[in-house]
């Protein structure tokens, strides 16, 4: 397993402990289909929550009933104390929460920077806006070399650059980030993941991510949650789910010496 030198956590959080994100007990469906079942999970201010699971397990709908799209049928979801459950997503924004949707869904016959200025709708702090948008071409210099060039011409790499620079705009206390490094080569996922340590180290954002390549979640983020059918079957530090037998063999893809060979069943995930 190759480790991504990333700093360590900031250790920043609420002086009473209170999470900045609070999930409980929530349940989502698409029609008679349950995608989320009992959800309960907190993310601490300063820190990126990594949800894990396979495709299929719920993890984009549990970004989608935090940020509004999906209302939940039951359960309760907090954001910096005031309940936000089914409220309108264009009011969630406006507490500063923001979602990057996976497959990036920018505004393809908008420039650049019209998608990024999009992201800042709702400020009216017009000198802040330019500093931010000065400071994201900081973290993407592609975007300010392509700021005029529409933004549906972008290679995915750069789209997904582009998807996180918007969120930024909206100067954000929490991003929920979808599968950054759906599509993406190793290398540019690479780059991806430490721009987002980046954000999160330099500027505070606190961010929840959730993503199908366990060793980049693992080795970005503090804590980590593991979403199976719905459910969340385990939850630890970062550092901690690294070491764990069943993280290794079925999300990292490492197993102990000569087992290969002796195995002639496939074993199951006992989550201890």
């Amino acid at each position: 397993m190759t480790v991504i030198p990333f700093p360590g956590p900031t250790g920043i959080g609420s002086a009473d402990g209170t999470p900045l994100l609070r999930l409980q007990n929530v349940e989502s469906a698409y029609g008679p289909i349950k995608a989320i079942r009992g959800v309960s999970l907190q993310v601490q201010r300063g820190e990126i929550a990594a949800v894990l699971g396979s495709n299929g397990a719920g993890k984009t709908t549990i970004l989608k009933t935090i940020s509004g799209i999906i209302d939940p049928r039951r359960g309760s979801i907090e954001f910096q104390g005031a309940n936000i459950t089914a409220n309108d997503p264009a009011a969630i924004v406006r507490r500063g929460l923001v979602h990057v949707p996976e497959g990036r869904e920018v505004f393809a016959l908008l420039s650049v920077r019209d998608n990024l200025l999009m992201g800042a709708y709702t400020r009216s702090d017009a000198d802040a806006v330019a500093r931010d948008l000065e400071a994201v071409y900081g973290y993407f210099p592609i975007l300010k070399e392509r700021a005029a060039q529409d933004a549906g011409l972008l290679s995915g790499g750069q789209q997904q650059m582009l998807a996180i620079s918007r969120a930024l705009m909206a100067s954000p206390e929490l991003i929920l980030l979808d599968e950054p490094s759906l599509g993406l080569s190793p290398k540019l996922t690479k780059e991806i993941f430490e721009i987002v340590v980046r954000i999160n180290r330099e500027r505070g954002t606190t961010i929840l991510l959730v993503e199908q390549n366990a060793n980049m979640a693992l080795n970005a983020s503090d804590y980590g949650y593991v979403l199976e059918n719905g459910r969340i079957v385990m939850e630890d530090s970062c550092e901690r789910l690294r070491e764990k037998d069943d993280i290794k063999e079925f999300y990292l893809g490492m197993k102990d010496a000569g087992v290969r060979g002796e195995r002639r069943w496939k074993k199951k995930k006992n989550w201890r």
